[in-house]
């Protein structure tokens, strides 16, 4: 369908939850509140795997760069989430909805595929512990993420051009508080049949893929902790891989719903909530999931305390 330039370069408008005005500023501090927990949470995470050398493990490497994930993906949203929930004003230029969802689709498919890759890491830390460190050497952790990325720079220079050039015939009203690729899909005027196939593929490979090299590393995890005899090895079996398994629950349950149903059958309202769910909520519980349990994080953050205070008790007696 032929497109005049001049009007499919238009801005658009982030219609986000403006038709419940008296939400939008409770809104508004509590996005605020979880974006600051995901900045601090993240950045201090990232920080401590890079300046402690104890937590200079494969494990690690992958948390810190999950975490600098979720602090580049709810970066790329938020602001200008705060922005329109604040202002009446609720545009967004073309261009920069082109960037927004390239960003967040680059962002998010990684993320996918990174959270396999460390549940491939607690399989080797579980199954084949004295092995751990020969299996997952430095090299091998750098070819994993590189992929993880790729990965998600190649879903999204494959979906995001097909998804700008639809036609909207004049529709400007994004039912959405980011430019996110199912509610520009159904907001098009034309067939999207082939679009919503490319995109349901794409969905399979980067969604159910890597889910299912995560369920089979963690059933295979499983069948090794029953075999352990004592409860203390069990309980220290089960602390090391509940954290990422929560994580993966949290973030694969909402994707899965978000991008692997019709477009024809997508819910603004749904699709918002789950948005704002796995977009401003989880990237800030993140990091208290996995330092909550986790000695290695509290003892290297009690380290860096001590350090900062100066000289006075040593410092080994401020790790115990």
């Amino acid at each position: 369908m032929a497109k005049d330039n001049d009007s499919h370069f238009q801005p658009f408008i982030l219609v986000g939850f403006s038709d419940r005005p008296q939400l939008e500023q409770a809104l508004f501090a509590f996005v605020l509140v979880f974006y600051m927990l995901a900045l601090v949470g993240n950045t201090a995470i990232i920080l401590l795997s890079v300046l402690d050398a104890r937590l200079h493990t494969p494990m690690y490497f992958f948390l810190g760069n999950l975490s600098f994930l979720d602090l580049c993906f709810t970066t790329s949203i938020v602001p200008q989430l705060l922005w329109n929930l604040w202002s009446p004003g609720k545009t967004i230029t073309y261009h920069g909805c082109a960037a927004q969802l390239y960003i967040y689709m680059v962002l998010g498919s990684t993320e996918c595929v990174l959270l396999a890759v460390m549940s491939y890491d607690r399989y080797v830390a579980v199954c084949r512990p004295l092995h751990y460190m020969v299996v997952m050497h430095p090299r091998l952790c750098l070819q994993l993420v590189s992929v993880a990325w790729c990965c998600g720079f190649l879903n999204s220079f494959i979906m995001c051009p097909q998804t700008m050039q639809l036609a909207w015939c004049g529709r400007r009203r994004v039912g959405h508080f980011l430019c996110e690729m199912p509610a520009l899909i159904a907001m098009s005027c034309e067939d999207t049949m082939l679009v919503e196939a490319f995109a349901f593929a794409l969905g399979v490979a980067l969604l159910l893929v890597p889910l299912s090299l995560i369920l089979a590393s963690y059933g295979r995890i499983a069948a090794a902790v029953l075999r352990i005899q004592s409860a203390a090895g069990r309980t220290k079996a089960f602390s090391t891989c509940s954290s990422h398994l929560t994580v993966v629950l949290l973030f694969y349950g909402t994707i899965i719903y978000m991008y692997l149903q019709p477009a024809n059958t997508y819910s603004q309202d749904q699709g918002k909530f789950l948005t704002l769910f796995y977009t401003v909520v989880t990237p800030s519980v993140n990091p208290l999931i996995y330092t909550l349990r986790n000695q290695d994080v509290k003892r290297a953050v009690r380290k860096l305390l001590a350090g900062r205070k100066g000289p006075g008790k040593p410092r080994e007696g401020a790790l115990e």
